[in-house]
């Protein structure tokens, strides 16, 4: 694989700076597979659906870090109430409509240890998300990869069946020429016509193969197949190398790049994480409250206001009266000083001289208290309260807890081991897969130039008189086939490489 198809790998996965694309984009006449793959990372609706994961796991990560700061809250409200009597200590009062608002502004703040853990354990689980982006990477590589190689391979047989057309022009045109000089019948020809037309429909089907690959691979890249298909070409090319790598390096080095791998390791460190958080219900939890509130209250007329003070008031020198007479008539008098007695009961209750009617002041008094809405609010003293909480017994729920906790961490263990055993074998098989691949393609390619020995030797022997178009025809079928044979094991091959990176989880050539 080329520079440029292992930089598009690696950049693959570094989630962290994958941009998300706005729309499909156009595909080049000439494409890459790092440009395809480039277009596959912006557009493929699979991989940008893992690629939302990220910002709710940032999200939970700062969520967890906010859990350990004050809640501040506050509220504002207005009220009205409606014109009406009132009894009190059975006096009757005739109140005005009234408005009034508020406000209060709180702060609360919750201290435990499972809060401590949580931005911990949201953070293993922001690497799982991490780590299943990447894999999502890993896997649309691998996709996009073996479908690209699908439409070369594709574009390959089309170029071997063109090759058989050519003989079988070439064949035909032999037999029709040895016919006319009397050298060769008309089963010849009519038999070389058969495989003329018999190369012409592969070709044709051949063909429509490349345009299904070509359809094939711009759908695993997410664009619509809009694009002209027979002006597409792919331009990487890809050559055979005899493999070298060894199992024990490769397994080394997917322990340590290998998404599934180490998605299972902080799977595994969350539910760790999990069964500490969950004992921690046996310690205590504190808590601090604090706040300020204010009103107001606004009667829409005064005059009520006027009116019941001007009652009270009255009720309040005729009781002032009552006592002086009282006092009066005590045989000794009372030892405070006057005896008791107040000179003008009137204006001690803030009458005027009639007592019919408020002071000046007094009645200004009023007028001027009722006002402030909506925002001269008298405000209420500042208190802070403490507070610490520690369950007792809860039904053995605390208990449940934990235990649910172990289990989820045992399975994470046991899930984390899994993986690796499912790596290992994948690995195993996959290079397996490639030597044999490799293998076979050398067979291959000798055995093509056997059969093309054979159709050189065929086409002398007919020529001379002493084959038969028979021969020929067969020789050239069995060089179709050898050159079908090389390319499904080139192919097969490079595929098979492709393979074995994704159980990797990284470019390994």
């Amino acid at each position: 694989m080329r520079r440029r198809t292992l930089r598009s790998f690696l950049a693959l996965l570094t989630v962290a700076t994958l941009p998300v694309a706005a729309g499909a984009q156009g595909v080049p006449q000439n494409l890459s597979l790092g440009e395809a793959i480039r277009l596959a990372r912006s557009n493929s609706p699979t991989y940008q659906q893992f690629l939302n994961d990220a910002d709710p796991a940032a999200a939970e990560v700062r969520a967890s870090y906010g859990a350990l700061l004050p809640s501040i809250n506050s509220s504002a409200g207005l009220d009205y109430t409606r014109a009406g009597r009132q009894t009190f200590a059975n006096q009757i009062f005739q109140n005005s409509s009234q408005i009034g608002s508020s406000y209060s502004i709180s702060a609360s703040l919750g201290i435990s240890y499972g809060q401590f853990l949580a931005p911990q354990r949201s953070k293993a689980q922001q690497r799982v998300t991490e780590e299943n982006i990447a894999l999502a990477g890993v896997n649309l590589v691998a996709d996009v990869s073996t479908q690209y190689l699908a439409v070369l391979r594709a574009e390959a047989n089309v170029a071997v069946v063109e090759q058989q057309l050519v003989r079988n022009e070439e064949f035909l045109a032999q037999t029709r020429a040895r016919f006319q000089v009397g050298r060769g019948n008309m089963v010849e020809v009519r038999q070389a016509e058969v495989a003329k037309t018999s190369s012409d429909v592969q070709l044709l089907r051949a063909k429509q193969a490349v345009t299904n690959a070509k359809i094939e691979l711009l759908r695993r890249m997410g664009l619509p197949p809009e694009t002209d298909l027979d002006a597409l070409r792919l331009t990487d090319a890809f050559t055979l190398s005899e493999p070298t790598w060894d199992y024990a390096s490769l397994r080394a080095t997917a322990y340590g790049e290998n998404p599934q791998i180490r998605a299972a390791d902080a799977q595994q460190e969350a539910a760790a994480i999990g069964v500490r958080s969950a004992k921690s219900q046996y310690l205590p939890s504190f808590s601090i409250n604090t706040g300020l509130r204010g009103f107001t209250q606004q009667s829409t007329s005064v005059d009520p206001l006027l009116a019941n003070a001007l009652a009270g008031a009255q009720s309040q020198a005729q009781n002032c009266a009552f006592q002086n007479a009282i006092l009066q008539r005590l045989t000794s008098p009372h030892p405070a000083p006057n005896g008791g007695i107040i000179p003008d009961c009137n204006a001690f209750a803030g009458l005027d001289a009639s007592g019919m009617a408020l002071q000046d002041e007094v009645a200004q008094g009023i007028r001027d208290s009722n006002t402030g809405w909506p925002f001269g609010f008298t405000t209420q003293p500042w208190g802070i309260s403490f507070g610490v909480s520690l369950p007792i017994f809860d039904g053995f729920r605390r208990a449940q807890t934990v235990s649910a906790a172990r289990a989820a961490e045992d399975d994470a263990r046991e899930a984390q081991r899994a993986r690796r055993l499912e790596i290992d074998g994948q690995i195993q098989s996959g290079l397996l897969g490639v030597r044999t691949a490799w293998e076979a393609a050398r067979i291959a390619d000798a055995n093509r130039a056997a059969a093309a020995d054979r159709l050189t030797l065929a086409r002398q022997r007919f020529e001379v008189g002493s084959g038969t178009a028979l021969e020929v025809s067969d020789a050239q079928n069995a060089v179709s086939q050898a050159e079908f044979d090389y390319v499904a094991a080139v192919y097969d091959y490079h595929t098979a490489v492709v393979g074995l990176e994704a159980a990797v989880g990284r470019p390994i050539r």
